[in-house]
């Protein structure tokens, strides 16, 4: 009792004579936990962050002590209190796009920022991220008031001593808390803080400060690593390339199929569709298509409904090197700024390779993604950009509309089909960009709810248009597709006017997601246009909007067509994956890159799944959807994308401007919608559809797959030779080799029926 009456009273001496430094803890802590509450929630234990903080942060004030003044510790501390802000307000600022957290291994990014802030301060960033600057003026007022009561010691002898003891006393404290969390932790929890995919749960787990700690560690090791760990993953990719080789039997009978060489010899015509997501193809407003000319390519050619892009935080450049190569993007930095100078083996070099002629086109500068080199890169014999080649008659957003782009573009390619006898050429899109709002200066598009409503004064019925999509960032996004639909309606008539069709396929494919924020989504499902209002969590229609309601919603268009009707129409539902469109459309022209990490869609057995591995680790399957976050999964068994079905423009897509019966549309939302309550969703989170097995084979896929990809985006495995490295192999094969599939985890077989 003695002993710990005599550390009460310490303790209560060393507080009572730094409160300067326990606030600057309990600054930084707060923050930490506000951080926590506006993304993780509370999905994971709240004990162990706090721990983790607070000893962090203890560990990190004890330096002040080495100050010999209170001012000196005062700088110290307001410094590290200003970068602790940095890193919590911009983790939550990255969160709200990326569901993720800052790493260091993306500073390399950071010079990307000039050309997109417009969109950060618009669209990503919110009033919440603004809370944390409170810690600045909170540590001057403590150090206001401390002003006015320090003492001055009798001697510099005795403040050394007291500094010493107080830096001693607070680095222990700090480290027996740290030791106390530490002892709270589990194997899982060691090995995600290792391998940092699951960043989602590292910071709900370790707190801020060790995740990003820990983050630093590990970006430094995997530079320190790709100088001295090439012998393991060569190894890892050797074993990995030896077990596809030993599959080829079992996927030779797949090799060849129906689409096999149909499109060879065709010229290539590729969109590159800025920002579209496939449920906009669904999207009716006021009985009107939101998207007519993205239909009706789909209606006439082959349309993969069940597509996701697989990007990461290179976002449209990571899809334009995923779509060429194959590969997934790279864990540390991007493809883009970090490793465009690998010799990758990609579709542009194989077509090459086969007498055609290579392009890109855009409406923005060269340099934005250093899209100038990686396109250099990926085998593309010229870059044109607005820079250099277009006129700048028409901006909407971040550069050259995509009407006028388009327009430009066409006399560019007559004089390119006139010289050449085959070519590629991908076309990017860009005025479909967050943040949208520019759009709103040139279009008139219709966003509201029309209905009609009696009129007793006047005895007929009048239009009534309740504001709906108007003002909000979706209704912008909604103006935004509709208008870059019309650009590739009209980019289509002029390149089939000019007779520019007649030889060619156009693959159309959706970069990535709309970066649309949540809440936008759940105003949209929520609104009652009858009464004007917007359900909240109290009222039985309520219809949330959780993560895997979100992701699911994040795929994008993919679709192949051609005006000459080699193929019949089609609708694929089954899954695929941006990794997955090399090889298809190898198939399909009579290429093949034995080192593609996707699959030709068609070249797989009907009774085996595909997936799709996205960067963080999570997979779709056409079961589930596996959040690797959480370790939960939803059962996609008969699930209908809840943005195409629940809210009101889609519930009276087929019979638009209604006429309003207080019976009917004036309960409008009142009950629960059993298909898309919270107790629906929650019922198919979990819910024994597949087993472990299913899940850890898949998972350990994932992780192999992301590893590979990243061996050979690091170490230039594949065609690269130099000190230490073995011989460059070649990347093209024959026809033959196609019979090298690399298939699924047998775990993979379609279920039918009982679960796996």
């Amino acid at each position: 009792m003695k002993f710990i009456k005599k550390i009460g009273s310490k303790l209560k001496n060393f507080c009572k004579d730094n409160p300067l430094l326990l606030s600057f803890v309990a600054i930084s802590v707060i923050n930490a936990f506000l951080l926590r509450v506006f993304t993780v929630k509370f999905a994971y234990n709240q004990v162990k962050p706090l721990l983790a903080d607070i000893a962090a942060m203890l560990l990190m004030g004890s330096f002040s002590f080495c100050f010999k003044t209170l001012k000196g510790r005062f700088r110290y501390l307001m410094t590290m209190n200003v970068i602790n802000l940095i890193f919590v307000a911009g983790n939550s600022i990255y969160y709200s796009n990326f569901k993720s957290f800052l790493s260091f291994s993306l500073l390399s990014t950071g010079s990307q920022l000039p050309g997109v802030m417009d969109a950060v301060f618009k669209n990503i960033m919110e009033a919440k991220d603004l809370i944390y600057l409170w810690a600045i003026p909170a540590l001057a007022v403590v150090y206001h008031f401390c002003k006015k009561k320090t003492r001055e010691y009798d001697s510099q002898t005795k403040q050394k001593r007291k500094r010493s003891r107080s830096f001693g006393f607070t680095a222990v404290c700090g480290l027996v808390i740290l030791g106390i969390f530490a002892a709270t932790l589990t194997g899982t929890d060691y090995s995600r803080l290792r391998k940092q995919w699951n960043r989602e749960y590292v910071l709900g787990t370790f707190g801020m400060y060790v995740y990003q700690t820990s983050d630093a560690i590990s970006s430094a090791y995997s530079r320190i690593n790709m100088v001295f760990g090439y012998a393991e993953k060569k190894e890892a990719f050797d074993e990995f390339y030896d077990e596809k080789d030993e599959n080829s039997e079992v996927a030779a009978s797949a090799a060849k199929n129906d689409y096999t060489g149909i499109f060879k010899g065709k010229n290539v015509i590729v969109i590159h569709a800025e920002s579209i997501q496939q449920f906009c193809m669904d999207t009716y407003i006021n009985g009107e298509e939101l998207t007519p000319n993205l239909n009706k390519l789909a209606r006439e050619g082959l349309y993969f409904k069940n597509f996701y892009a697989q990007e990461s935080v290179g976002t449209s450049s990571d899809s334009e090197f995923t779509f060429s190569s194959s590969l997934m993007p790279a864990s540390s930095g991007t493809v883009a700024i970090n490793y465009w100078d690998r010799d990758y083996a990609t579709t542009q070099k194989m077509l090459k390779n086969m007498g055609y002629y290579t392009f890109s086109m855009h409406g923005n500068n060269g340099s934005y993604w250093n899209r100038l080199n990686l396109h250099s890169s990926l085998g593309y014999d010229k870059f044109y950009n607005y820079t250099d080649d277009f006129v700048i008659d028409e901006t909407i957003g971040l550069g050259l509309s995509d009407k006028s782009f388009f327009r430009q573009a066409v006399p560019k390619v007559m004089e390119i089909d006139a010289e050449h006898k085959n070519w590629y050429g991908c076309f990017i899109m860009l005025t479909n960009h967050t943040p949208f709002t520019d759009i709103e200066r040139i279009s008139d598009y219709d966003i509201t709810f029309r209905y009609k409503m009696y009129n007793g004064e006047t005895g007929l019925y009048e239009d009534v248009s309740a504001p709906f999509l108007e003002g909000t960032k979706l209704g912008s996004y909604f103006k935004s597709v509709h208008y870059a639909d019309e650009a590739l309606g009209q980019f289509l008539a002029d390149m089939d006017k000019e007779g520019l069709l007649e030889n060619s396929i156009v693959v159309l494919y959706g970069d990535h997601d709309a970066k649309v924020k949540a809440t936008e989504y759940e105003y949209y499902l929520n609104y009652d246009p009858f009464n004007e209002t917007v359900l909240t969590e109290e009222d039985a229609g309520y219809i949330p909007v959780d993560d895997f309601y979100y992701n699911i919603n994040r795929n994008t268009p993919f679709i192949i067509w051609s005006k000459g009707g080699e193929c019949k129409p089609k609708e694929i539902s089954q899954v695929m994956g941006m990794y997955d469109i090399q090889p298809t459309l190898g198939n399909m022209l009579g290429f093949d890159n034995k080192y593609a990490l996707g699959h030709d869609i068609f070249s797989i057995p009907d009774d085996e799944e595909n997936v799709v591995i996205f960067p963080n680790g999570n997979f779709v399957t056409d079961t589930i959807y596996y959040d690797s976050q959480k370790a939960m999964y939803f059962d996609l068994e008969d699930y209908r994308n809840v943005m195409t079905h629940a809210s009101c423009n889609q519930v009276y897509k087929d019979t638009p401007n209604p006429i309003y019966d207080a019976t009917k549309h004036g309960l409008f939302k009142v009950s629960t919608d059993e298909d898309y309550c919270a107790d629906t969703c929650e019922s198919r989170i979990n819910d024994g559809i597949v087993d472990d097995d299913y899940i850890q084979s898949y998972a350990s896929y994932a992780e192999e797959i992301i590893d590979i990809s990243n061996a050979i985006i690091y170490y230039d495995m594949i065609t690269k030779t130099e000190q230490g490295f073995e011989q460059s192999v070649e990347a093209q094969f024959d026809s033959d080799s196609r019979a090298e599939l690399f298939t699924p985890p047998e775990i993979g077989k379609r279920r039918t029926g009982i679960p796996m």
